[in-house]
């Protein structure tokens, strides 16, 4: 599939790099590109990457007309729409993004005058910035102009109940940092800054995750696997979404997204298999068994690994294999704990306990799976 771009030149390396998402809103669009003009005690510190999920409306056309004026460098990638991809979209635009820090921000949320600035201010190594988002109602949202977005701040068209709940997910979150909840204040990939040292650290979004919700549950969860700590910033900003009908894919409650198996799942890595890069078996750091040799499937498993990463007795890796029919039992801190058996041999429930994925590799009808069918279960996990 092919890949369209365009750019406006840089003259230097900006400080952050707003990345939007957009797909069929030219008109959110266009009111989120007039809020990021009128930033203020922000000029010449900023770029704008524009990641389109392949609108096949006024986009381009309406970007490239930006980019001829904008007072700030624009980048704009599109390519063919294949579904709800944006997991995807986040890391295509990333890949081209200049700045040291990282704001995401949907297409269809626009930005109070200091909202850069703020991020700006308030960046320190190892934090990620959850700026969230207040929604403006459906008759305000189909009433707004560029004068209404550039003329004030457009947080004062926030209706008091939805002020009052900003305030309580603030003061929530503020006391679920204090307190280390290990999953809270989660991550909305809405309107959030992280360090693109960071983003790269975890390998990006997470592009398995196809359709909408929970990529950006399970990349705030690598953040803090990577020692990233999560941190509101609701009490100084926060963008306002411009109303629009719901995607088609949206569920009413978060447990029914069709992402919501995946994202449960048991061993996940911190730096994601399919993000940023395809991290391919050779990329990951293995832990494997001292009684490898010791049986059939331990054998083939070293042949398939062979190019594989090791961990020593006892290292951190991120896979840590047991076989069974076997003796070893998991010994290394690891990411993920994966049991492989062949035939029906007896799991201790300890190590059943342990074990973040069991797999039985024998086939019915010729034995043990062949090595390429090896490979592709190594290539499928984490």
């Amino acid at each position: 599939m092919t890949e369209a771009t365009m750019q406006q030149p840089t003259a230097s390396r900006p400080e952050i790099s707003l990345v939007v998402n957009t797909f069929q809103k030219p008109r959110h669009l266009r009111l989120v590109l007039e809020s990021i003009a009128a930033q203020q005690g922000v000029g010449g510190c900023f770029e704008v990457v524009i990641s389109d999920d392949g609108s096949t409306d006024d986009t381009a056309s309406l970007v490239d007309a930006w980019s001829r004026r904008a007072a700030f460098p624009i980048r704009f990638l599109t390519r063919p729409h294949d579904g709800f991809r944006l997991a995807e979209v986040r890391n295509r635009g990333t890949r081209v993004a200049a700045g040291d820090f990282l704001l995401f921000l949907d297409g269809d949320c626009i930005l109070p005058p200091d909202h850069l600035a703020t991020y700006l201010s308030r960046r320190r190594t190892g934090t990620a910035l959850l700026g969230g988002c207040g929604r403006l109602t459906r008759e305000l949202s189909d009433s707004l102009d560029s004068g209404a977005v550039s003329a004030a701040d457009p947080r004062t068209l926030l209706v008091p109940s939805e002020r009052r709940l900003l305030t309580r997910r603030h003061r929530k979150s503020w006391w679920q940092s204090l307190l280390r909840h290990p999953s809270k204040p989660r991550l909305v990939g809405n309107n959030f800054g992280v360090w693109a040292s960071d983003y790269r650290r975890v390998n990006g979004f997470d592009e398995r995750f196809l359709g909408w919700g929970q990529e950006d549950d399970d990349f705030g969860l690598r953040l803090r696997a990577a020692g990233v700590r999560l941190e509101s910033i609701l009490d100084a900003t926060c963008s306002l979404h411009v109303w629009h009908p719901t995607e088609g894919s949206v569920t009413q409650r978060w447990r029914d997204g069709g992402n919501v198996g995946y994202f449960l799942r048991r061993g996940r890595l911190t730096a994601c298999r399919f993000g940023l890069t395809n991290r391919s078996a050779a990329d990951i750091v293995w832990g494997l068994p001292d009684d490898l040799h010791d049986s059939p499937l331990g054998r083939r498993i070293d042949r398939v690994l062979a190019d594989g990463q090791r961990a020593g007795p006892y290292e951190r890796c991120e896979v840590d294999v047991v076989v069974r029919p076997g003796r070893a039992t998991f010994q290394r801190p690891a990411e993920c704990r994966l049991l492989m058996t062949a035939g029906n041999p007896r799991i201790e429930g300890s190590l059943r306990r342990r074990a973040d994925r069991i797999v039985p590799v024998r086939d019915a009808a010729d034995g043990l799976l062949a090595d390429e069918d090896l490979s592709a279960l190594f290539e499928s996990v984490g």
